[in-house]
């Protein structure tokens, strides 16, 4: 599949609110045409310039805000997971196997949402980064420039491309479920409750499913592996970074 089509399907698979927070891969392309034509526009290399760093900035901005905002909200889950613990579990302020069971039930679903919501977001990093590294090699193969190099060694450094923090919430997610919800989930005896429990969840796990999908994809081995390439899943973060040292023959800013 092509970019753009992987990238569209993508944008409509992710949270609604998070839809034009992605690349303008459209614009870009549109752009590179542009310039690329035996009579290019003046202002055309310019505009596309312009418009990857302000598609940076965007991507920082969107980025930053919701590492925010996880932080926050996972700090609130344990508060609430210790509240319900210490109010309605054994030895509890009030203790109640239905409460303790209810409360623990919503608070799983909120969980489950929140991780999904975090690996949405380490894709996002992911496929705004391949967009990025396409779209400057095709500007490059049909211009004869050299841009992408010293432009991707600016990517590597932008806060959006570290996903250091996301990846460490994940794994803290993922240990508070197994810590917490084993006991919780049979105690859960009723089966309504457990399928009204899973058609909450079904949209954010269908929207991460497809997310962690099409990051496989992208990071997935190939005879075509460069430095432009995400590694394959397995590999930690750290890993992405690559160090360039060719100056850029035109001002990024």
């Amino acid at each position: 599949m092509k970019f753009g089509k992987r990238l569209k399907q993508q944008i409509e698979e992710t949270l609604p609110e998070w839809r034009d927070k992605f690349l303008s891969y459209k614009d870009l392309k549109q752009l590179v045409r542009l310039i690329s034509t035996t009579n290019p526009s003046p202002n055309a290399e310019a505009e596309f310039i312009d418009l990857l760093n302000a598609e940076i900035d965007k991507f920082n901005t969107f980025f930053v805000e919701q590492e925010e905002d996880f932080i926050i909200h996972q700090k609130e889950l344990r508060e609430r997971i210790k509240t319900v613990i210490e109010t309605f579990g054994p030895g509890g302020s009030q203790p109640s196997e239905a409460e303790y069971a209810a409360e623990m039930g919503r608070i799983r679903k909120d969980i489950v949402n929140f991780h999904g919501e975090m690996v949405l977001l380490e894709n996002y990093s992911n496929i705004n980064y391949t967009g990025l590294a396409k779209i400057l090699k095709k500007y490059d193969k049909r211009t004869g420039g050299l841009l992408r190099l010293p432009f991707i060694e600016k990517v590597l450094k932008q806060p959006f491309f570290t996903t250091d923090l996301i990846s460490q919430l994940v794994k803290e997610c993922e240990n508070t479920m197994d810590a917490v919800f084993p006991v919780v989930a049979q105690e859960q005896a009723e089966r309504g409750e457990r399928e009204a429990l899973m058609a909450a969840e079904q949209s954010i796990f269908r929207n991460t499913v497809a997310a962690l999908v099409t990051m496989k994809e992208l990071r997935k081995g190939s005879s075509t592996y460069g430095h432009f390439s995400l590694p394959p899943l397995s590999l930690p973060d750290a890993d992405l970074l690559q160090s360039f040292q060719l100056p850029s023959p035109i001002p990024i800013q």
